[in-house]
């Protein structure tokens, strides 16, 4: 994969999430790991778009805490 090829905002949740899966002792990067860290974003569009769609953004994103343990 070509990160710069990647829009801002996505190379910082893939940065984001090999963080997060570094600090969860995790070998791999997971869908999961790039989720959590795209709702976790300040200003990104991803929390407001799922709102919109009217997804339950609090319980989708405790839902990858469990996944994650």
């Amino acid at each position: 994969m070509r990160m710069d090829k990647l829009t801002t905002k996505l190379q910082l949740a893939i940065a984001d999430a090999q963080s997060l899966a570094i600090g969860r002792d995790h070998q791999f990067i997971e869908p999961e790991h790039v989720l959590l860290s795209m709702l976790d974003q300040q200003d990104g569009a991803t929390k407001p778009l799922l709102a919109k769609a009217g997804v339950n953004v609090s319980a989708l994103r405790s839902a990858l805490e469990q996944v994650l343990d």
